[in-house]
């Protein structure tokens, strides 16, 4: 039998702490050597279906057991494995699938079906899994420039104008056994788990499979649920998004968390203020963490959390990050210029058009994409995106995205979206519409059109008509 390494990660784990909780989820405590034994099931009968080496498959399941289940037996049929959000609409999912061309997808119906057609349901401990076949030619090799793709994640966490990356499993083992050296997990530790799955596994749930950390799962952001799991399960890491450490810094309540040795916030940048406000609240310092789909976790900030909370930190040992100019020379320390990160665990491969990653770094460097700056000691700080990506709770919103979704509505001729502070969320999503003349709409109308096409977190919450947006000399729209 072939072996997909990735796959082996949980293999080995219940053979090394088979009696050892891996998952605290809804449905009770699970063992790793119980986590392994129903994945090795589904991906016996994944394989019986005829998933296998060459095909492309997504797996969409909620937040739990059965998300973590469903992608290792996927990856361990040897195809390259999507994750996909429950919280995906019809039109997303059409998305992913003209681009992606995978050729099935596997659910455990915690949302509404993926696909029109259910081929197989396979019977499981704590529900079942759907899967229906896309109707791409199994011929059709999934990336077949990649030797052993192990993933495919969008860099937006959906599709659209997005790039699909491509991590085989050999970069997944990279990046993972690098980005421990700095998180120093092991199975003395219990993460608690606050962020969507579909958006955060590669260097997170597998990492703690590889390592034996059990992986505790709140069932909602309510500071005080999270409160309660971490002290229930005697939590030792808590890896969230800022929105969940304000919820948290805003609690009322005097419960403390006194299991807690790291707290980790990754996907967007925190405030200072929050970060302020946690400390006086729980006496615990939050660390940021630079994670990125194309390299993994190359920067992290344990050491100066006190002092420079809204830091992103320090290159983690085997990475080397550099800020550059535009010939992508390094810049001297304290000066502005682009991200550049060189290490191990690089992604392999962009998808459409197909790219091996030597093809695009520069230098050797992967270009962030972000201007960020340096000290004398090596501390980055992060000064501004030169994106358009916009960061709701975590999860990106790629403008062009929404905007495609309005220009649909025929009295709409053009859209521009952006983003405004919010208290609790951070940030929200609005709307500018230039209508065609003489056209009128509703704007309650049009917002529940676009929350019928689009994932919650990524639907407009505000909407304003204006008569026109601003135009760049080449005629691009402009934005904030």
């Amino acid at each position: 039998m072939k072996i997909w390494p990735v796959y082996e990660i949980l293999k080995a784990a219940a053979l090394q702490w088979p009696d050892h909780a891996a998952v605290y989820d809804e449905h009770g405590s699970m063992s790793f050597q119980e986590l392994f034994t129903e994945a090795e099931e589904l991906r016996k009968q994944l394989i019986g279906i005829g998933i296998k080496e060459g095909m492309g498959i997504g797996v969409m399941a909620a937040n739990g057991r059965n998300f973590i289940m469903g992608i290792f037996a996927a990856v361990g049929t040897g195809a390259a494995v999507m994750p996909m959000s429950p919280q995906l609409k019809k039109a997303e999912i059409d998305d992913i699938l003209q681009d992606a061309k995978l050729h099935a997808i596997i659910d455990d119906r915690t949302a509404s079906q993926p696909l029109d057609t259910v081929d197989t349901v396979i019977p499981m401990k704590n529900g079942s899994f759907r899967l229906g076949f896309t109707g791409v030619n199994e011929s059709v090799a999934f990336a077949p420039f990649v030797d052993q793709p192990a993933f495919i994640r969008f860099t937006s966490g959906t599709t659209g104008k997005s790039k699909g990356v491509i991590v085989s499993h050999r970069s997944v083992l990279d990046r993972i056994e690098a980005a421990n050296k700095g998180l120093e997990l092991g199975p003395g530790d219990t993460v608690i788990w606050v962020l969507p799955m579909a958006y955060h596994f590669m260097v997170s749930i597998i990492l703690y499979v590889k390592f034996g950390a059990a992986i505790a799962v709140a069932r909602d952001f309510l500071a005080k649920n999270i409160i309660e799991i971490t002290n229930q399960h005697k939590g030792t890491l808590l890896y969230a998004s800022p929105v969940q450490i304000r919820l948290l810094a805003n609690d009322t309540g005097t419960a403390q968390m006194p299991s807690l040795k790291k707290v980790i916030s990754t996907s967007a940048a925190i405030a200072l203020d929050v970060c302020k406000a946690f400390k006086q609240r729980f006496k615990l310092d939050v660390s940021q963490a630079y994670g990125i789909i194309e390299i993994g976790l190359p920067i992290l900030n344990y050491t100066k959390s006190t002092e420079h909370p809204e830091a992103v930190g320090y290159a983690q040992p085997g990475y080397t990050v550099d800020i550059l100019d535009e010939n992508n020379n390094p810049l001297p320390n304290g000066e502005i210029g682009n991200l550049g990160i060189k290490g191990p665990g690089m992604f392999d491969a962009y998808l459409l058009p197909p790219t091996p990653s030597k093809d695009v770094l520069q230098n050797g460097y992967f270009l962030t994409a972000d201007f960020a700056s340096k000290t004398e000691d090596g501390l980055i700080k992060v000064e501004g995106r030169s994106k358009s990506v916009i960061n709701i709770s975590g999860l990106k919103v790629f403008p062009e995205e929404v905007e495609a979704v309005l220009e649909m509505i025929p009295e709409i001729k053009q859209a521009r979206i952006s983003s405004s502070p919010h208290p609790l969320l951070g940030q929200i999503i609005e709307a500018e519409v230039v209508l065609n003349e003489g056209a009128k709409i509703d704007v309650e109308d049009v917002l529940t059109w676009c929350k019928k096409r689009l994932s919650a977190f990524k639907a407009p919450q505000r909407l304003k008509i204006v008569e026109s947006l601003p135009m760049t000399g080449t005629g691009k729209l402009q934005r904030h």
